[in-house]
């Protein structure tokens, strides 16, 4: 019975149609994303800047992208279930190359508060804070059009590991085609959006009706009512200081660091490609398997595991210098994202309303990550500039311990504060 109810889930038109959009936003977002600090830091084919103005743009990036996650969540809830919103964003994934080559690229290098800025706004509108949308909006389809979400959301990782393995042969030739690539992949996810209208979609009046009244998609007035509650700040801080470094340490700091160990950057650079794109292979893999250790161990755990793990992969990258033994690490990256991304929305799910739970995830999970951004880009790459990456990852590593032991005494238990939808037994 289990085995024909998930034949007719893969075949179901809103699945398949939710999960090629996923699939082609995060190909379109890989293929120039996973080597974007690489190309502001090269000096061979990159902008050669340091890592305090690396961080300037990592945080005025995340300044922009709060901005616009209220501004898109405003526009999604009136909008329900319509990809009018993601249409708008797919128009602007097409500009990608244009922009970077036209526009970002030489502002940052003549004027480069403004073309940070600039490139914020822009980054922001078409990926950064789209990726929010997607997601949340995805998810809305699977309760309504009854399909896995976390099934949907690994073909995101699919997509974005095809791009990032080619990304990494496209940057050595020349970064422009990493960026044309970003083009041409967002041509087809605006074909895909424009054109792919599933008929029990077209025909989902009554759906509609009901996301009226049950309604996960952020509104202001909810977002003002959540930050009174105690908990809800607590799990704020939480993450704030913990999944932050996923793109403090991920985005701002890794591509670098790793390059940098080899005999020279061509093939460094080709090397994190490959092994990048490996890696989110794997966390595709562990996006399908990570429910059911959620189930057998419980949300709590799961999410402690996860940032035991983050603490675990950073602090190593502080004490290893070896390429092969630091390849290993990078892969532990494939277990952190799932046991992090999966726990934090059950932990919303369970804890809180469930009406509120896209609201939950804007405000507790990604605003939480991109206020500590903020906080942290800036002080982290200066600190790198000063000491080295070396100390800055056993600094990251050890802010992340601390963080991990102040979750394990304010992450609610599974079976306490219960305010949303119980675990199955």
């Amino acid at each position: 019975m289990d085995l024909q109810r998930k034949l007719r889930e893969l075949k179901n038109p809103s699945y398949l149609q939710s999960s090629t959009t996923m699939l082609l936003f995060f190909a379109s977002w890989g293929i120039w994303w996973s080597f974007f600090q690489l190309w502001l830091t090269s000096e061979h084919n990159g902008l050669g800047l340091s890592g305090s103005a690396v961080g300037t743009i990592f945080s005025i990036n995340s300044i922009a992208s709060l901005v616009l996650m209220f501004l898109y969540g405003t526009i999604q809830d009136k909008l329900f279930i319509k990809r009018h919103l993601l249409i708008f964003n797919a128009i602007l994934a097409t500009l990608t190359a244009p922009f970077f080559i036209f526009i970002y690229s030489p502002l940052l290098q003549s004027h480069f508060i403004v073309g940070a800025w600039v490139g914020a706004i822009f980054l922001s509108a078409a990926y950064l804070s789209a990726v929010g949308v997607l997601e949340a909006t995805t998810e809305r389809f699977s309760r309504v059009f009854g399909f896995a979400y976390g099934q949907a959301r690994a073909w995101g990782s699919f997509g974005y590991a095809i791009s990032a393995l080619l990304a990494g042969f496209l940057f050595v030739k020349d970064p422009r085609l990493n960026f044309i690539g970003g083009s041409l992949i967002g041509i087809c996810l605006l074909l895909d959006l424009l054109f792919w209208r599933p008929k029990e979609e077209r025909a989902a009046l009554k759906a509609i009706d009901e996301l009226k009244s049950d309604d996960a998609t952020p509104k202001l007035k909810d977002m003002v009512g959540l930050l009174k509650i105690k908990v809800l700040w607590q799990i704020i801080f939480f993450v704030m200081f913990s999944w932050t470094f996923y793109n403090v340490f991920d985005q701002q700091m890794f591509p670098e660091f790793y390059t940098s160990l080899f005999s020279s950057n061509a093939v460094g650079q080709q090397t994190y490609g490959t092994l990048n794109s490996i890696q989110v292979f794997v966390e595709a893999l562990m996006l399908g398997l990570v429910p059911l250790l959620m189930k057998k161990i419980g949300v709590r755990k799961t999410l402690l595991l996860g940032t035991a793990i983050m603490c675990l992969r950073i602090g190593l990258c502080g004490f290893i210098t070896d390429p092969i033994v630091i390849s290993g690490v990078k892969m532990l990256h494939s277990l952190e994202v799932p046991l992090f991304v999966l726990s934090i929305f059950r932990y919303f799910t369970l804890h809180f309303d469930t009406k509120l739970s896209a609201t939950l995830y804007m405000i507790g999970f990604q605003i939480a990550a991109q206020v500590g951004q903020v906080i942290l880009s800036t002080p982290l790459g200066i600190l790198r500039d000063n000491m080295g990456y070396s100390m800055t990852f056993k600094i990251i590593a050890l802010i992340v311990l601390l963080t991990g032991i102040y979750g394990f005494f304010i992450i609610k238990k599974d079976n306490e504060f219960v305010n949303g939808q119980p675990l199955e037994k």
